[in-house]
């Protein structure tokens, strides 16, 4: 199960866009990241190999909806990215992350 978490950021490599995964055996809730293409957002540039957020602080782990992060909006200033998420369906919570680090991980991979 898969679903968007927040409206992309037009970046110079491609439109980031952040979206939420469950896991089918433990219904664990991560974070996942793709690199669309400017032109045609259609285009799948890169996709993050391994989850970019997952659940692991105990306010993330256990609640109503236990092991969840479920990002609902992002925000870019300067460099850092932002990420607001709900965790366990109990709190809210925002996350912190280099812009460089998710682009760098994502251009890796792309051939121009």
């Amino acid at each position: 199960k898969v679903g968007i978490s927040a409206p992309p950021i037009k970046t110079k490599y491609g439109w980031l866009l952040l979206y939420h995964g469950v896991s089918k055996n433990h219904h664990t809730y991560r974070l996942g990241a793709l690199l669309l293409d400017l032109d045609d957002p259609a285009i799948i540039l890169a996709r993050s190999s391994d989850p970019i957020f997952e659940p692991e602080e105990p306010y993330e782990k256990i609640g109503l909806v236990n092991d969840v992060v479920f990002p609902c909006g992002m925000v870019l200033k300067d460099d850092t990215l932002f990420i607001y998420y709900g965790g366990a369906d109990m709190v809210v919570g925002v996350a912190t992350i280099e812009l460089n680090i998710i682009l760098g991980a994502l251009t890796r991979d792309i051939k121009k």
